[in-house]
């Protein structure tokens, strides 16, 4: 994401970085001025500069982008961020604060409020689908949150890194939408690789009951673009021992964050207590912890 920002931002602009992993955000830089080794040998000269805090990009900053793994590391962030006036920007716009972590609708609220209460801008929330190679590549799809009126000087910024922005609605819808959505994925994962298992242990060829299963009304994103079964798909994570991907444990974690949302709006979700039971079984499991979560099938014992 951040290289395909500073790819394509103006010039002139200043690219400011920020990572709890200082050897991280180094690598960047020096892998930036690898891959482009007309732009100069020092940070400025490629216009990516290192901050050594949250604090630093947001006073140094127009538009911030954070991304972070829980709840817990969001406020933590924002919290250094307002612990004292921000200084004044040259631009005559407020800073807007682009979060594109995948939390709970009620942390992200009250971050954007504590934003709101302290005059330090806008906070809009940003999750994104699409992946590591959807990042790489640019193509993320951001679900997006946040007043009409910011959508002008929003959209232009995610689409640097994304090939779709889908505006949901106000603040905090952004992350209503992600969560319902990989509620759905990891009950239809689940279904995918027991539906697959099922099939060829009748006799099925596992290209040809993918092919029917694409084809019929049992067609969905992991039996036709992250189909578990290794060789259906020679893109899916699982024809690479199940290597990149979207991991289990993140998958955990949205289910655990979709299921605390579903009992705060009072919506009734059957299969979520055994899709819950099923994705810490499989992260437990040596064989699949760490791997792409379409390893459900091989944790039901699938033929690979």
């Amino acid at each position: 994401m951040a290289n395909n920002l500073r790819s394509k931002i103006p010039p002139p602009d200043t690219l400011v970085v920020n990572d709890i992993n200082l050897e991280a955000a180094r690598r960047f830089v020096d892998e930036f001025r690898i891959a482009n080794p007309i732009a100069g040998t020092l940070d400025e000269d490629i216009g990516i500069e290192i901050a050594k805090s949250p604090r630093e990009v947001a006073e140094r900053s127009d538009a911030i982008i954070t991304m972070l793994p829980e709840p817990q590391h969001v406020k933590a962030v924002f919290r250094g961020i307002l612990e004292s006036p921000l200084p004044p920007r040259v631009s005559n716009q407020p800073r807007i604060f682009i979060d594109s972590s995948t939390i709970d609708p009620a942390s992200s609220v009250e971050v954007a409020n504590s934003v709101h209460s302290a005059g330090a801008g806008a906070f809009v929330d940003a999750p994104v689908s699409g992946g590591v190679i959807g990042a790489k590549a640019g193509t993320l799809t951001f679900m997006l949150g946040a007043p009409t009126s910011l959508l002008e000087r929003i959209e232009p910024i995610l689409a640097l890194m994304g090939r779709k922005v889908l505006h949901c609605g106000s603040q905090g819808a952004g992350l209503a939408g992600k969560l319902t959505n990989n509620y759905l994925l990891a009950v239809s994962n689940i279904a995918t690789a027991e539906a697959m298992n099922l099939g060829m242990r009748l006799g099925l060829d596992s290209k040809v009951l993918a092919g029917l299963i694409n084809a019929s009304s049992g067609k969905c994103w992991s039996s036709e673009v992250n189909n578990p079964v290794p060789g259906v798909s020679e893109s899916a994570p699982a024809s690479r021992g199940y290597s990149g991907g979207f991991g289990v444990s993140l998958m955990k974690k949205d289910l655990r964050l979709a299921i605390s949302a579903a009992e705060m709006a009072g919506a009734r979700l059957e299969l979520h207590e055994k899709a819950r039971q099923v994705y810490e079984a499989v992260e437990a499991d040596e064989s699949c912890r760490g791997r792409d979560f379409s390893v459900v099938y091989r944790y039901l014992g699938g033929m690979e």
